[in-house]
């Protein structure tokens, strides 16, 4: 096993995340005031949330709580579902149930670096890049020469951080026939999975599509809750579940109580909070077209499918780099450029950057841009 290295992307958002006067590098949706969701509540979760008695937690999850999880998946039940203190624990204590020294993984790039250093400090590691040529689409062909007999698991997340790619559904299919021919775990992140723009489409949650799938869900990204710190981990396998119940002893133990129920509400309330950010998105990505267009001598912009993340090419002289660090410093406008995707398996693109369309100042971070670029 070895240490874990510092996580770039938390460190540069550490320094600019709350200094600069626009995150437009933001990956969650808009949020909400805790007055706001506690009135789409039911009378009878929010006499719950009032009289709540602030003790101990199920490890497991709150099962009301569970329940309503299970409900987002065709056919899982709330024994299907273990929460977590947010996705990042809930990643981490997957990986290293999942896999021993002796095994081998493969994770797609570019990536949220804990899909690759995670399990890089248990195991050998291989990456398989998206093909921004191919629409940053994923080579199932790629992914089976990269196999190797003591391969335990494949790592992907559509919608994908950070370009917003969702992987065609005939690819997925044959990722799952692949997996399921070599008896791999597919572990699936889709904390973005019903975030969007109007008429995106879907995969299907690898829960539900795989025996030995497991999807990895948040309260954070697509309903827009970071607050909450409510995670989640979907698995028909109860062994393993268990397992993972067991290493959450060592870390978060339970959650927060607090925080459970009012991501019950939120889930009871989905439809309405799900609606309420696509139309965001909607008229963010309507925007970002409009300034692409306006700026095609210095970006290249691909539009994502789904999520509320994209990764524009930076076509200017003096590197993306460079741009983002006086755009943030002259304007007050954060970007997250390419370096906090840098893979250590393979070559990664070094010239573009993440940028955040779920959140309602995006038109006044944009106007900030335009102002930089003008001059």
């Amino acid at each position: 096993m070895t240490a874990l290295p510092d996580f770039r992307l938390e460190t540069y958002f550490s320094r600019w995340e709350f200094a600069a006067r626009y995150n437009l590098a933001a990956s969650d949706a808009q949020s909400m005031r805790l007055s706001a969701l506690l009135a789409l509540a039911a009378p009878d979760d929010r006499e719950r949330f009032d009289t709540l008695h602030l003790g101990y937690t199920q490890t497991y999850g709150d099962p009301e709580l569970r329940q309503a999880i299970a409900g987002l998946y065709e056919a899982r039940a709330a024994h299907d579902v273990l929460c977590f203190a947010g996705a990042e624990e809930g990643l981490y204590v997957a990986m290293k149930v999942l896999l021993d020294a002796g095994d081998h993984a493969i994770v797609v790039t570019p990536n949220y670096q804990s899909a690759e250093t995670v399990p890089a400090s248990i195991c050998d590691v291989s990456g398989v890049a998206l093909d921004p040529r191919d629409g940053w689409s994923l080579d199932i062909d790629a992914v089976a020469a990269t196999i190797r007999p003591n391969t335990r698991l494949v790592s992907i997340n559509f919608p994908h951080n950070p370009t917003g790619k969702i992987l065609e559904r005939e690819r997925f299919d044959a990722l799952v026939d692949l997996c399921r021919r070599h008896g791999l775990w597919l572990f699936s992140d889709e904390v973005y999975r019903e975030l969007g723009p109007t008429g995106a489409v879907h995969l299907p949650a690898a829960v539900d599509a795989y025996e030995r799938g497991v999807s990895l869900g948040v309260m954070s990204k697509a309903y827009g809750l970071p607050g909450l710190r409510i995670g989640w981990i979907a698995c028909r396998d109860r062994d393993v579940l268990q397992r993972m119940e067991r290493y959450k002893h060592y870390l978060s133990i339970c959650n927060a109580g607090p925080s459970e129920v009012l991501a019950t509400i939120a889930l009871k309330a989905r439809d309405t909070i799900l609606a309420s950010i696509r139309a965001t998105i909607d008229g963010n990505l309507d925007l970002l077209d409009r300034f692409f267009a306006r700026w095609a001598d210095r970006f290249e912009w691909y539009r994502p499918d789904g999520g509320c993340v994209a990764y524009p090419r930076y076509l200017g002289a003096e590197g993306v780099e460079t741009f983002a660090d006086r755009l943030v410093d002259e304007a007050g406008v954060l970007l997250l450029p390419a370096s906090n995707y840098a893979s250590r398996l393979m070559p990664t693109p070094a010239d573009r950057f993440r940028i955040g369309f779920g959140r309602s100042d995006c038109a006044q971070a944009l106007e900030s841009v335009d102002r930089y670029l003008t001059g």
